[in-house]
């Protein structure tokens, strides 16, 4: 019986303290983050954790020169791309990848590693790796203390991928081919029977193709809706850039009154800027 009565104590005290642990929440030493960019036609997701310094030196405790590290704190950090980008003129097709890097001093090696499911870079092996390359750094004014991922400067075609802790900054500049896919996209469109005016007229516009192509479509779209104030500035903006001044101040006038029609105070603004920039009053 005493056997018993010791055993059932041992048994009891062990699902006591399973209980207990099911119920302890404590909060991650390093946080987790996940973040989304949408870049070009795509988007590229980065998933990490973000340890701080915490007095420690980077270089030499935390992301040592020199060695394999998995640019964050707990499981590699996973990079994916929906469509195809570059990174620092190399090629990267659309896919997930463990972001690897090999820190060194005013140089960084950066690796894409082809086995995602990884803790640190423990299991790392090169012979995994889709591509490495190296990139210059770049000191900050004031200090960062948690490891942080950022996009900057994004563009329709281009961004910069930022590597940031401590007062370092690691720059990858990334690209992607949106102006032919879109131009695709846009000749095949038109052969259908709900034709894209106003967007292919506004991309004409801001991408430098062929300005009275898109004042045809522009006017077209004018044509199938003359409340509307935001065609109107659309097309009063192809015509100054053609050099039509009256014409463009002629247009802006018409938004204007289509748009406190509307009282839409905002194409008010546009429409009035491109008045004044074409002499109007």
């Amino acid at each position: 019986m005493k056997k018993i009565s010791i055993l059932f104590t041992a048994v009891l005290c062990s699902l006591i303290t399973l209980n207990a642990d099911a119920q302890l929440r404590m909060p991650q030493s390093s946080s987790s983050q996940t973040l989304i960019q949408e870049f070009g036609l795509g988007k590229v997701t980065v998933k990490y954790s973000r340890p701080n310094i915490k007095g420690r030196s980077i270089s030499a405790d935390l992301a040592p020169y020199g060695e394999v590290w998995r640019t964050g704190a707990n499981d590699a950090t996973v990079i994916s791309f929906s469509d195809a980008v570059t990174l620092e003129g190399n090629a990267v097709a659309p896919g997930e990848y463990a972001l690897f890097t090999i820190p060194g001093k005013g140089e960084w090696t950066i690796i894409l590693n082809k086995e995602t499911k990884q803790w640190g870079a423990y299991s790392y092996k090169q012979s995994e790796d889709f591509l490495r390359f190296k990139v210059k750094t770049t000191k900050l004014k004031e200090k960062v203390e948690t490891f942080t991922i950022t996009f900057n400067d994004v563009t329709t075609s281009t961004a910069r991928l930022d590597l940031i802790w401590g007062n370092i900054r690691v720059p990858v500049n990334m690209t992607t081919d949106v102006d032919s896919k879109v131009m695709a996209s846009i000749d095949e469109a038109m052969k259908g029977d709900k034709k894209p005016y106003y967007p292919a007229a506004v991309y004409y516009f801001e991408n430098g193709k062929d300005l009275a192509k898109a004042l045809e479509w522009i006017s077209i779209a004018e044509a199938g809706d003359q409340k509307a104030p935001w065609f109107k500035y659309q097309k009063a903006r192809i015509q100054l850039k053609m050099g039509d001044k009256a014409g463009a101040a002629q247009t802006a006038k018409a938004g204007i009154e289509a748009a406190k029609a509307m009282n839409n105070a905002e194409y008010i603004r546009l429409n009035g800027k491109i008045l004044a920039d074409a002499g109007g009053r």
